[in-house]
């Protein structure tokens, strides 16, 4: 996805939503919210810069997709644009009737509507929602005429964005395409995409990639020892080709991956047992073959940490060939590692 620095200005709303539980309420604008000319490039900058991602989302309803509220707003206003104003009322009504968890914090909701996008070659519309939820404290200091008068200030960090949103105007039948950014921590979790946007993941590449990732992991490290007799080292090598054979590829084949990474066939047949546990249990259905999405394997791979650790002495990262490390017990019962390596760095 690429932002297009639009020659016609996009159109701003800014609201305020409090907690629903401490009865904060809402504060609607009654206009569109000016911005001067010198800050258009800062703001847009601020409103683009967290959707660097591949990882997309459909609105979804158990009835009827029309029912959610967020998706029916967005598409009022991509099919009006004079329509912002009004429908932004809703989508800050909404916010503030799930946003009652005790540490949700009210704040600044902004609504924005973007004339061009580029998304899959297509210029596109684009709706953004932000909710601002801290602020952060600026220094400031103003001459006089012997000295410099100092006081604080509280306001919006541009470089942080809490909770965001940014809708795309394709796929309409689906629920649209939505990227979506949360970063709250704890119960909080999971309010914005799961009560407030009605969210499920889009079903591309990223989706398949992430999934896969996710199943060959939980194979290595939960059904593997069921199975058969294996160590921390055989599980740490495991882990390390199952993650490169993505990286190496562009394209994942069930069949490949099984002859390159697993090689015995009773590992092979175990995996595929597995599989269907695991798409029962998931509710996810994998596929054979896709492309591969090296955005969806470098997110991924931070969870292939293949770390043996051992009481609280040390911990051996093993990255790579298993020949170079070997487990045994001594003649007096303690057990040991052996490391070979050709240079110390």
């Amino acid at each position: 996805m690429h932002f297009i620095n639009p020659e016609e200005d996009f159109d701003l709303v800014i609201h305020n939503v409090g907690n629903s539980t401490l009865d904060e309420g809402v504060q609607l604008s009654k206009t569109l919210t000016f911005y001067p000319e010198e800050l258009k490039d800062n703001l847009y900058n601020f409103f683009t810069k967290p959707f660097r991602t591949e990882e997309y989302f459909h609105f979804t309803d158990e009835e009827d997709l029309e029912n959610n509220v967020v998706f029916s707003a967005a598409k009022s206003i991509f099919e009006d644009r004079t329509q912002l104003l009004q429908n932004s009322n809703i989508i800050a009504e909404q916010l503030y009737r799930v946003n009652g968890h005790p540490k949700s914090k009210g704040g600044e909701l902004f609504v924005v509507y973007f004339p061009h996008v580029e998304f899959d070659g297509e210029h596109i519309k684009a709706l953004g929602i932000y909710k601002l939820d801290n602020k952060e404290k600026f220094l400031k200091a103003v001459s006089n005429e012997n000295s410099y008068d100092v006081w604080t200030e509280e306001g919006i960090s541009l470089s942080k964005v809490d909770k965001a949103c940014l809708i795309l105007d394709i796929e309409e039948e689906d629920g649209y395409v939505v990227a979506s950014i949360d970063k709250s921590k704890g119960d909080e979790f999971g309010i914005w995409a799961d009560e407030f946007l009605k969210i499920i993941q889009r079903k591309d590449e990223y989706f398949d990639t992430a999934n896969t990732l996710s199943f060959c992991k939980s194979y290595v490290m939960d059904k593997l020892p069921e199975d058969f007799e294996v160590n921390r080292v055989d599980q740490a090598d495991l882990l390390n080709k199952s993650v490169n054979f993505f990286k190496e590829n562009d394209q994942f084949r069930i069949d490949q991956f099984a002859d390159q990474v697993l090689e015995q066939e009773e590992l092979k047949q175990s995996f595929e047992d597995y599989r269907k546990r695991f798409e029962d249990v998931y509710e996810v259905e994998l596929n054979d073959q896709f492309d591969i999405s090296k955005n969806a394997v470098k997110k991924q791979a931070r969870f292939f940490k293949s770390i043996i650790k051992l009481d609280k002495n040390f911990h051996i990262y093993v990255h790579g060939n298993r020949q170079m490390i070997e487990q045994g017990v001594d003649e007096n019962g303690k057990k040991y590692y052996k490391l070979y390596y050709n240079n110390e760095n």
